[in-house]
C-alpha cells in the first residue's frame, strides 16, 4: 500500500507539535496542507490516526502505534541518505541535541565552540529540557543523560567530567544566624531551598559517608523548578535565605568567591558524569558522526 513519504512526515510533524497550527509553524508547511496529508493517509489506510478537537490533536491507538514504528524508520531513511555526505570534504547539516539544563550549563560550554569552529558547515540545535522525553520522537539526533536515565538499546559514550558531586552550601550570614549543620539530619531544622522536577517529583537530598547513605527530605521557604529556575535558589542562598543543594560545579564560582560556604562537605555524594547517547544505527547522520568523533578524540 503506497503512502507518500511527505504525508508520513506531515503526520509525524503534527503529532510531535500537538496540533496542525504548531506543526505548520515548525515544519514550514501550511496547516491545511498538513491536514490534507493526514486525511490522505487515513483514507489509504482505512483507519483514523488522529483524534481532533477544538483544543488538541492527539494520536489514536493506531496513530500511536504508527508513530512508534515510523519515527525510527524515517530516521534510518534520513541517515542512509546522509551517507552521501561522505563524498563531501566536510560534514554538513543540523545536529539536534536534547540535554538537561545542567548539561547545557556545565558540560556543553567548553565543547560547542571548538566543535563548531572545526566543523563550520554544521549547525547545532540544543534543546535543554529536564523532562524525560523520547529523544527520537522529539526529533533529536542524540541526547545527554546520566546513566540511571539512559534509554535501552542506545549507544552511550562519556561526555564532560567523569565524576561529579552534589554539594550543599549556604551564605556566611545564614550560618552565622542559624548555625552550621554537623550531620545531614540537622537539615531538618534548617531552611532548605528545594527543587522540583517537571514531573512534579521533589527529589530527596542524598548524602554518603564511610558507607552510610542518608536521604533527607527537608523543608524551606522556596521551591523552584529544577533546571530552568535553579539560579533563583542559588541567589536566594547567596542572599541568606537558606541552604541549597546542587551540582558542585554549578556552585563552584560562589564557593570560590566566598559568597557561599560548603556545608556537610564530607557527606557530598560522588556520582558518574553524563553520557552522550544515540541510536545504534548502521548509518549515523554526518553531523552526529562528526560530533561523536570529536567527543571521543577530546575525551579527558
Amino acid at each position: 500500500m503506497a503512502t507518500d513519504i511527505q504525508d508520513l512526515l506531515a503526520f509525524v510533524a503534527v503529532v510531535n507539535a500537538g496540533g496542525f497550527r504548531e506543526g505548520a509553524r515548525l515544519s514550514g508547511k501550511s496547516a491545511s496542507s498538513l491536514s490534507d496529508a493526514v486525511r490522505r493517509m487515513e483514507s489509504r489506510l482505512g483507519v483514523r490516526l488522529l483524534n481532533r478537537t477544538t483544543r488538541s490533536v492527539v494520536p489514536t491507538e493506531a496513530g500511536a502505534r504508527l508513530m512508534e514504528r515510523i519515527v525510527p524508520a524515517l530516521g534510518e531513511v534520513e541517515s542512509a541518505l546522509d551517507v552521501v555526505n561522505d563524498f563531501r570534504e566536510r560534514p554538513c547539516g543540523t545536529l539536534r541535541l536534547n540535554v538537561p539544563v545542567s548539561a547545557a550549563r556545565l558540560v556543553l560550554p567548553t565543547i560547542i565552540t571548538p566543535f563548531l569552529k572545526s566543523h563550520p558547515d554544521i549547525r547545532l540545535e540544543v534543546i535543554a529540557d529536564d523532562s524525560f522525553v523520547d529523544m527520537l520522537a522529539a526529533g533529536c539526533d542524540a541526547g545527554i543523560r546520566y546513566d540511571e536515565r539512559l534509554e535501552q538499546d542506545m549507544i552511550a559514550i562519556p561526555i564532560g567530567p567523569r565524576f561529579q558531586r552534589f554539594a550543599t552550601a549556604a551564605s556566611p550570614a545564614y550560618l552565622a544566624a542559624h548555625g552550621r549543620p554537623e550531620h545531614p539530619r540537622d537539615l531538618l531544622r534548617h531552611a532548605c531551598l528545594r527543587g522540583r522536577f517537571p514531573s512534579g517529583a521533589t527529589p530527596l537530598w542524598e548524602f554518603e559517608r564511610d558507607g552510610e547513605t542518608l536521604n533527607v527530605d527537608p523543608s524551606g521557604p522556596l521551591i523552584v523548578r529544577l533546571g530552568s529556575a535553579v539560579d533563583l535558589a542559588v541567589q536566594a542562598a547567596v542572599d541568606g535565605l537558606g541552604i541549597v543543594y546542587l551540582f558542585e560545579d554549578w556552585l563552584r564560582p560562589y564557593l570560590d568567591s566566598g559568597a557561599l560556604v560548603p556545608v556537610l562537605e564530607p557527606w557530598w555524594v560522588r556520582f558518574t558524569g553524563p553520557f552522550l547517547y544515540y541510536p545504534g544505527r548502521r548509518y549515523l547522520p554526518s553531523p552526529l558522526r562528526a560530533f561523536v568523533d570529536f567527543i571521543q578524540a577530546n575525551r579527558d
